[in-house]
């Protein structure tokens, strides 16, 4: 007799699922950058799913991202940190909208150069 374990079925999110993952994705281009990701992630905490993965990754991005931003502010009094925050922002647009791409087909995007604050 074998012993092995089949492998666990992967399992499909739902519908409403993949909305409220990429709309935490997406939350910065609806103002509500922190607050939407923060509240989905506290919601779903005690689950150890999709919707929480994505949350997680979502909220690390938007937390480093003010970091960041914050790092490059004083560089403005010298005209540096103008690029700087323009680079910044379109980084941050491209790699939100590959992330909710990704949260659309049911994937989790890890975002480059991202501080894991949350785990």
């Amino acid at each position: 007799m074998d012993s092995t374990l089949p492998s666990p079925v992967p399992t499909h999110p739902s519908g409403s699922d993949k909305l409220l993952a990429v709309l935490c994705h997406v939350s910065g281009f609806l103002g509500v950058a922190l607050i939407l990701p923060l509240v989905v992630y506290l919601v779903t905490k005690s689950d150890a799913g999709y919707v929480r993965a994505n949350a997680r990754e979502a909220l690390n991005a938007h937390l480093s991202l003010m970091i960041y931003a914050l790092v490059c502010l004083p560089f403005v009094l010298i005209v540096v940190g103008v690029p700087m925050l323009i680079a910044l922002g379109l980084a941050s647009a491209i790699f939100a909208i590959i992330a909710a791409i990704k949260a659309s087909e049911g994937g989790t995007y890890i975002y480059p150069l991202c501080i894991r604050f949350v785990r």
